[in-house]
């Protein structure tokens, strides 16, 4: 698992985007990182764990075909 050292005013699609390129991805973020969930806008210096994608999908093809 990687961590992510904030920088102040992140955001968790902030850090999405610059951990996975995808601010989508920020789910993933919250719920590897369940006690800083109150936090929307972070100060500088909180470490964000960071799960590693383990499975890339095919997003221009339909689940049922994959």
């Amino acid at each position: 698992m990687v961590q992510y050292i904030t920088k102040a005013g992140d955001q968790w699609d902030i850090i999405a985007k610059n951990v996975y390129g995808d601010e989508y991805k920020a789910d993933l973020l919250m719920a590897a990182n369940f006690p800083l969930l109150d936090i929307f806008q972070f100060d500088a210096g909180i470490v964000v764990e960071c799960p590693e994608l383990t499975e890339t999908l095919n997003e221009t093809m339909p689940p049922w075909r994959i």
